[in-house]
This record gives structure tokens, sequence and C-alpha cells, in this order.
């Protein structure tokens, strides 16, 4: 058994079951998630690695680039084995690096899943989400688009980003949502309560920003002192919390080194006992 199959799995939309500690490719392309890498080789070597120690959900934007993160993916990977399951998002332009404008025009995403499609050279998508809300158009049109190409076969599920539980109610009533991705970790609780419904009713909750990059990580931060009696590493006890913090959260750390990635996945072996779980969730 390699890795990341260690943890366990949850089926995203009821009938796509993935290990639930996945890898986000968001930081494949250059500085400011523009641009090709530095070093495109590594960036193939790292998803590479990701789907040889178990990962099987990979997350992705056509805005990671744009298409780089994409285009990537499809270099290492395509063409892809059965179990893989990849997201990836729709729903932002990019103005140059660290730019993002949100875009929700239907014609637009349209346009974009199409473009996804051709970069992963995929005939359906796994899993597509509204990488944000436009608040210039109304949701109904922006998740419509979706629908749409959902009716033609070329999107499997509908996910969303970065919406509150009002957000997520109201898109329920659109289409059918089975994941949202919001920015949640150890030290940064505000979609708790989005958590919180997503695990009350089965949808599936992809913390990004999963260990703060770096934060966390750091020898002297709070986690240091746990991951010391356990013999692991902050980062892994950080992912470790996530992972039990409910059945439907599917952490997807991101990174470009294959020994990050490695001692990442390691988490999904990682069992902290009660007392563990209370003294990481009074850090908030």
């Amino acid at each position: 058994m390699t890795t990341a199959q260690l943890s366990d799995t949850f089926a995203l939309g009821g009938d796509l079951p993935v290990h639930r500690l996945g890898y986000g490719a968001m930081q494949l392309p250059g500085p400011g998630v523009w641009g090709e890498p530095a070093d495109r080789a590594a960036a193939v070597r790292v998803v590479r690695a990701a789907v040889e120690q178990g990962v099987d959900f990979l997350d992705t934007a056509d805005s990671y680039g744009p298409f780089v993160s994409e285009q990537i993916i499809a270099e290492a990977l395509h063409p892809y084995g059965e179990d893989l399951v990849i997201g990836t998002k729709a729903g932002f332009t990019r103005q140059g690096p660290g730019v993002w404008t949100a875009l929700g025009h239907p014609a637009y995403l349209t346009q974009q899943v199409e473009l996804s499609l051709r970069h992963l050279g995929v005939e359906r998508i796994d899993l597509m989400q509204l990488h944000r809300i436009d608040p210039a158009v109304p949701l109904a049109d922006q998740l419509g688009a979706f629908k749409e190409l959902q009716e033609q076969g070329k999107i499997r599920h509908i996910g969303l980003s970065e919406v509150s539980v009002d957000e997520l109610e109201a898109a329920r009533q659109i289409v059918d949502i089975v994941s949202v991705q919001n920015l949640y970790n150890l030290t940064n609780r505000q979609s708790q309560d989005v958590l919180d419904h997503a695990t009350a009713h089965g949808i599936a909750f992809i913390p990004w920003f999963p260990i703060a990059t770096g934060d966390l990580a750091a020898p002297d931060s709070p986690v240091a002192d746990i991951a010391r009696e356990l013999g692991a590493t902050p980062s892994q006890v950080a992912l470790a919390w996530l992972l039990q913090k409910s059945p439907v959260v599917l952490p997807i750390p991101g990174t470009k080194s294959v020994e990050h990635l490695t001692e990442n996945l390691g988490a999904a072996g990682l069992e902290l006992s009660d007392e563990d779980m209370t003294r990481l969730d009074s850090l908030a």
C-alpha cells in the first residue's frame, strides 16, 4: 500500500471514490502562479510522484498559469489511470502575477471548460468548480453554464470555491453541489460553519492552504511540540488534524518538491489522540 492510500476514502458525488489526502497543483506554475515554472521537468516529476505515492485526487484550475498547471498534469500523467480524479476550476481571469479577477459570464465559463477539456486531454471533467462567484452575474447564470455542460456530458460533478453557507444553499437550489473549496487550516477557521454544513450534508470540503504554507511548519510553531512527541513533522500534524476533523475533509497540500510531497503524504498514517486534537483545536 502506498502512502496516500493510508488515508480513508470519500466518494465525491457518491460515485467517485478518492483517497482523502490529495494533491493541489497551484504551485506548479511560476511565481505569482503565473507563467512557466523555472524547472518544468521537476514540476512533471512531482505530479508523477504524487500518483506513484497513491494520490488519486488532483486539484487544479484554468487560471493557474493560466493553463500551465493543467498542461503539466497532462504531460505528466496522460493517458490517465482509471481511478485518477482531476478537479479543476473556472471563474477567474488573470492580468499578471498574483492578480485574480472574478468573471462569471456564462459564455466565458463555457469557453474555459472547453479549454480545460483540451488542456487536460479529457472528454469529461470529473469535478468542475466555480472558482469564485462573480457578484455582477446572477448565480443561476453562472451555474447554469456548468449545468448545460453537465447535461452534454462534459462535466461530471460541480463544486464551489470560497462560499458562505447561504451561497452554498442558494447554489444547491440550482444544481447538485458535491464539493466546497474554502480557506481552512489549524490557524484559520473562518469557514468552520461551512465545514459543519458540508459535514452534515455529505458534501466534500476541500481546504485550500491546508498547512498555512510554512506558518505551521516552523520548528517553533505551536504544532511543533505535538509533532516532536509523535515523531512527525508540523505539516504532517496539521494535515492529520484536518483528516480527523471531519470525514468529508479532503486536504490538497501542494508543493514543487518530491521531498515535501512525501513528507505531506506521511500525514495519512498519523493518528492523533483526543488529547492531541483538543490541544490543536485550542490554537485558533
